[in-house]
């Protein structure tokens, strides 16, 4: 794994074409959570907020990297997948869009990443959420991600 495995995650987000146009940077990660963010004007609507393919991209991608982040940190060579995503829009986005992840409740990575070591495969849930300028949620989202081991 490479030695700065949050830069690694922002040079293969940059390798997808229609991720790199999206013009976004990893705003932060504690080791449970994190963070991407992306400028507007790259994402606005015909109403002048944020794009709602905009919004559920941005939620995805940043679950997919902290489940990839994590799988690595494990050392674990897997590729993660998108399974399922349940999306809530709740208030449209007139600011820059900051999406962050995190593991749902009531899951877990030790179990996430042991079945993974047992199994060669694993799923596990996430939360994502963009928040509006006053802390309230514009956009939410719970998915499903699997994660299955490169043989």
């Amino acid at each position: 794994m490479d030695k700065d495995p949050l830069r690694a995650l922002e040079a293969h987000y940059q390798s997808m074409p229609p991720v790199a146009a999206m013009q976004l940077r990893i705003a932060g990660y504690d080791g449970e959570r994190l963070s991407l963010h992306a400028p507007l004007p790259v994402h606005v609507n015909d109403k002048g907020c944020a794009f709602g393919g905009s919004l559920v991209s941005l939620l995805t991608l940043a679950a997919w990297g902290l489940v990839t982040l994590r799988v690595q940190q494990a050392g674990l060579d897997a590729d993660v997948f998108v399974a399922d995503t349940e999306v809530r829009y709740l208030a449209p986005l007139f600011a820059d869009l900051e999406a962050d992840a995190s593991l749902a409740e009531g899951e877990s990575w030790e179990a996430f990443l042991t079945t993974l070591r047992e199994r060669g495969r694993a799923r596990t849930t996430l939360a994502s959420r963009v928040p509006l300028p006053d802390g309230r949620v514009a956009t939410e989202a719970r998915a499903r991600y699997v994660a299955i081991l490169r043989r």
